[in-house]
């Protein structure tokens, strides 16, 4: 256990480098640490610029925790608007649902789903062997490895996404971020997110529209797909669901009052 006047000499330090919550992440390092010398070097990692979660190589989502590597995104709050969405429009809990997550990352939306519907089983798909291995991890951790299978599989193998099969229930938080807008995010994200679940093509739009005419042969009758989107987004990711037939709701917006989520569903 780290004391007390080391963690406040490390929240100096977080404070001295700009940390808005240095106090709390130094209390978080702390708890994380196996030793003071481990401490150190969280402390040092993180005046450098490094993310908080990153250094603790994990995150919470949907009250749960996941592992992160490398070739993740960081599960944040905003996407977990994509299963509250879920849960508004399919309330009842007790159905045998089949679910995919295309790009699963860490598995977050997947296992979050799973963990909401208690007889779903479901499959998460990634170009990351990296992601893979980490939703696999948090499929164990999280007790729901034998409902949830990940592979690696990029959709635009529209054969191998295709043999799949069909689902009840689809989720995506595809990258959405055009092209040109990478270099002004912030450093962390440039620095430790990886570009390729952050660089949607030039307009941001690419993966929808990829993904779009692939729709109507995943979705079995009846089910719904739900994507998060960037929040000046919706119109133009309607449209390219209605273009190939599908019905597209939304958008449902985040805990900041933004567009965050748009269904699609067979006509």
């Amino acid at each position: 256990m780290i004391a007390a006047d080391i963690i406040a000499r490390g929240a100096e330090k977080l404070r001295a480098a700009g940390c808005d919550n240095a106090w709390l992440e130094a209390r978080w390092l702390a708890e994380d640490a196996r030793s003071e010398t481990e401490y150190k070097s969280f402390l040092a990692r993180r005046a450098g610029g490094e993310p908080l979660h990153r250094i603790l190589g994990w995150r919470e989502f949907w009250g749960l925790r996941f592992a992160l590597s490398p070739e993740t995104l960081e599960p944040r709050p905003d996407s977990e608007t994509v299963i509250e969405t879920l849960i508004t429009l399919r309330p009842e809990k007790n159905i045998h649902y089949r679910v995919l997550d295309l790009g699963t990352g860490t598995g977050c939306l997947l296992l979050a789903a799973l963990h909401e519907y208690s007889q779903g089983i479901g499959v998460g798909i990634d170009a990351a062997t990296g992601a893979v291995a980490a939703a696999q991890k948090n499929a164990a951790y999280l007790n729901l490895a034998a409902r949830a299978q990940f592979q690696r599989l990029d959709w635009g193998d529209t054969a191998a996404l295709q043999a799949l099969g069909t689902f009840d229930v689809i989720v995506c938080n595809p990258p959405y971020i055009p092209s040109r807008d990478i270099a002004a995010l912030a450093q962390d994200v440039q620095r430790y997110d990886p570009r390729a679940a952050l660089d949607g093509g030039a307009d941001g739009l690419a993966p929808y529209r990829l993904l779009a005419p692939q729709l109507r042969r995943l979705l079995a009758p009846g089910g719904i797909a739900l994507f998060e989107i960037g929040h000046d987004q919706a119109a133009a990711i309607k449209a390219i669901f209605q273009s190939e037939n599908l019905r597209a709701g939304g958008p449902w917006q985040d805990l900041g009052g933004k567009d965050r989520v748009i269904t699609a569903q067979r006509e």
